[in-house]
């Protein structure tokens, strides 16, 4: 009779434990839903515009725009893509030019792209890690190390992109 009425107990507590858990991850589905709703509210999409900063700045801006609106938008992009191909090659040779070598002017580039493209990616990564953290990792401790480890690393590597261009700089100019 008594362990009837443990088992009982036992199964109640089971219950309410499970009914706790279920409420646990729909609040983690909301929670989640409702940040992705709120993101895509508040995003804004700005746009540019060239601004001419010459003596007959008035005439200069109402002439672009009438050639920019008669260009179909084919050719219009066609041609941003060939200014931004030029200035790539610009900053190319001005890196050439720079430390002296095409070797030394051809890394330091890759290494500023590295510099530049390295904190969206590294911001990402830090942003997956503290899913696995804080969120995965409320329930299983092991997922909660690796994303606190990958957290690290990803630090880590930021860093180490920032500091590799000053690094290169250095050693190449005190050779000179």
């Amino acid at each position: 009779m008594y362990c009837s009425v443990l088992y009982n107990k036992l199964k109640n507590m089971q219950n309410v434990v499970m009914k706790g858990e279920k409420m646990y991850k729909l609040k983690k589905k909301v929670t989640i839903i409702l940040a992705i709703v709120i993101l895509l509210i508040t995003t804004v999409t700005v746009n540019a515009t060239e601004v001419n900063t010459s003596k007959n700045a008035n005439n200069t801006i109402s002439n672009n725009t009438i050639t920019n609106n008669q260009l179909p938008k084919e050719e219009s992009a066609a041609s941003t893509l060939v200014d931004i191909k030029d200035g790539q090659l610009k900053t190319i040779d001005d890196y050439k030019a720079k430390y002296g070598s095409d070797t030394y002017g051809m890394v330091a580039y890759i290494l500023h792209l590295v510099q530049v493209y390295s904190i969206p990616i590294g911001l990402v990564g830090i942003a997956f890690c503290a899913i696995f953290e804080y969120v995965i990792g409320m329930k299983r401790l092991d997922i909660r190390d690796k994303g606190f480890n990958s957290m690290i690393a990803a630090v880590t590597i930021i860093i180490i992109c920032q500091i590799l261009p000053l690094i290169f700089a250095v050693v190449v100019k005190s050779t000179d």
